[in-house]
């Protein structure tokens, strides 16, 4: 495997390619079985990339295949654009990483993986209802779960303000190495914590913004109380007590939130949570990794748990991501083997653990490795991260509704905008009415 650098234009066949060229690593076999591209997620966890390449080396060796590595970041949507312009194109990777939503957009695009995804399965165990929602369409697996990218944006809260100021003992409630005893985690000691850290002068750090982070925690909130914008079967359900009680939690909230919170984008709350100025965040475990380096003072005090309990249950946000092989690849078989092989339990622990634990992977025999065990500062900060006791549904923004409308909500922040606008002095019945204007015009599209 070669380790220099070089840069191609991913897609030739698209006006859009032309601005997303991407530094990548090449991985060199011994040309018997052709060539295979590769669209990777740019991982920002130092060292996650050196290991994804190290397992395509190790099964291009095996599989004398020539495979080229590119690493396309997220920001400025080049991930997002790369899948456009290449299913516009029908040309550009074999295989490419994708978000949420990706998988339904470009069904048409994509090679069923159902022969790939069977013996997994059984071996792997099963993967979570996020995850089957997300990465089937019509009962047919159309993506292979990635572990790399993939998250929960989990609740994590400073030990010591939160103790401070709300009298909570986070470390208690959710122990390392434990199940939980977080029957008191519910969404009324939620904003009595709320509002006894913004007393304190810690505010939580809760974005309402129209970016990932800000939506995702609004679906789980949402979620807990029944509160569904549209349902399953497709049918307007904004006008719900259910939906109003999830927006008279909102208003009762964002009264203890810091006042910018409608602006805040998805580095937002990490830089919150180590600056040092709040006691909570919703994130997977990247702000506490970088407190580790810039703020270790943050960093020990932090303690990654579950989401408080509603009326409905215990939910939080999962936001995975998949690998897809386009049906236009000159390789499919290649492209299978090689998922196949990144799917292996000893492929997912070297990635989970290159990761620092931030990679979550979908099957349920992959909670309990030992990076999360092993943390720290402090010891077992990441224990529950992974749901390890099966203790709160993963799902995403905007569920059950079908996947074309429910991508609709969660892109347009329609939960998070309804929030805002009645927490602001709208009536609520006419907040409401917004909302279902706006899902009637989705469900339309």
């Amino acid at each position: 495997m070669s380790r220099k650098f070089s840069r191609r234009q991913f897609v030739t066949a698209s006006a859009m390619s032309s601005a997303a060229l991407v530094t990548a690593p090449y991985v060199r076999g011994a040309y018997a079985a052709g060539k295979l591209s590769i669209g990777f997620w740019d991982h920002f966890v130092p060292g996650a990339n050196t290991t994804s390449a190290d397992l395509v080396k190790e099964w291009a060796e095996k599989a004398k295949v020539d495979v080229q590595i590119d690493y396309i970041g997220s920001q400025g949507n080049k991930l997002l654009l790369t899948g456009a312009a290449e299913a516009q194109a029908k040309a550009g990777h074999d295989i490419l990483a994708m978000t949420t939503w990706r998988v339904h957009n470009y069904a048409e695009r994509l090679e069923p993986v159902n022969d790939v995804m069977e013996p997994i399965l059984k071996q792997n165990g099963e993967v979570n209802g996020t995850v089957k929602y997300l990465g089937q369409v019509n009962d047919t697996w159309m993506a292979i779960p990635a572990t790399i990218g993939s998250q929960i944006q989990a609740p994590c809260s400073r030990i010591d303000l939160m103790k401070k100021y709300a009298g909570i003992d986070v470390q208690a409630i959710y122990p390392a190495g434990s199940p939980p005893q977080a029957d008191s985690w519910t969404m009324d000691a939620f904003l009595k914590a709320a509002e006894a850290c913004h007393k304190g002068g810690f505010p939580f750090g809760i974005g309402l913004g129209e970016t990932v982070d800000s939506v995702v925690a609004a679906g789980a909130f949402f979620q807990s109380f029944g509160a569904q914008l549209v349902d399953a079967n497709g049918n307007l359900t904004v006008k719900t007590d259910e939906v109003r009680q999830a927006l008279e939690f909102y208003r009762r909230l964002i009264a203890f939130l810091p006042p910018d919170v409608p602006a805040w984008d998805d580095a937002s709350n990490n830089k919150w949570l180590i600056s040092g100025r709040g006691a909570l965040i919703m994130n997977p475990p990247s702000p506490w990794a970088v407190a580790k380096r810039d703020a270790p003072h943050v960093a020990e005090q932090c303690w990654t748990h579950g989401f408080p309990a509603g009326p409905k249950g215990r939910f939080a946000p999962y936001f995975p991501f998949f690998w897809g092989i386009w049906n236009f690849s000159k390789n499919k078989e290649a492209a299978k083997s090689l998922l196949a092989h990144l799917s292996q339990a000893s492929s997912i622990e070297k990635l989970v653990v290159a990761s620092g634990g931030y990679d979550l992977p979908a099957y349920v025999k992959f909670t309990n490795l030992r990076v999360w065990a092993e943390a720290e500062p402090p010891k077992g900060t990441l224990y529950h991260y992974p749901n390890p006791y099966n203790h709160q549904r993963l799902s995403i923004a905007a569920w059950p509704a079908p996947p074309k409308i429910a991508q609709q909500i969660f892109a347009q922040a329609t939960m998070t905008k309804m929030c805002l606008r009645y927490s602001r002095g709208e009536a609520l019945e006419s907040s409401l009415a917004w909302a279902e204007g706006e899902c009637e015009g989705f469900m339309r599209g």
